[in-house]
């Protein structure tokens, strides 16, 4: 499985991006993908992930409210819209993808696959 990122870029504070994740070479159903960040000098923390078969979805407290994740059956995309940009939020942004429950949605461990990242800047 294959997963590839994109619409990062360099965005004012306040502004918007839409991230998108496809993932090809997939055989499977998959049962969750979410999002992380990692900031330089800094752990990869959790953003905000989906629960496919429910729709069911998550969010860190740090971008509830401003951050919406999605997915498309038939285009075997996430997608996450950000919204109200900060600053804090700029990080390489990186999507996850497994194929049964391994753990909390939170938790790196829990997914099988990864993305190779795309980079989000927000200036101030």
């Amino acid at each position: 499985v294959q997963l590839q990122a994109s619409g990062g870029g360099l965005v004012q504070a306040g502004g918007s991006l839409r991230l998108s994740c496809a993932a090809s070479g997939r055989t499977f159903s998959s049962y969750a993908m979410g999002w992380f960040r990692q900031a330089p000098g800094k752990e990869r923390e959790f953003v905000a992930a989906i629960v496919w078969i429910s729709n069911q979805t998550y969010y860190a407290d740090s971008v509830k409210g401003r951050f919406t994740i999605s997915r498309d059956n038939t285009k075997n995309a996430v997608y996450m819209q950000m919204n109200s940009l900060r600053p804090e939020d700029t990080a390489g942004y990186y999507c996850a993808e497994t194929a049964y429950y391994r753990g909390p949605y939170y938790d790196t461990r829990s997914y099988v696959y990864w993305g190779q990242g795309t980079q989000v800047t927000v200036s101030s």
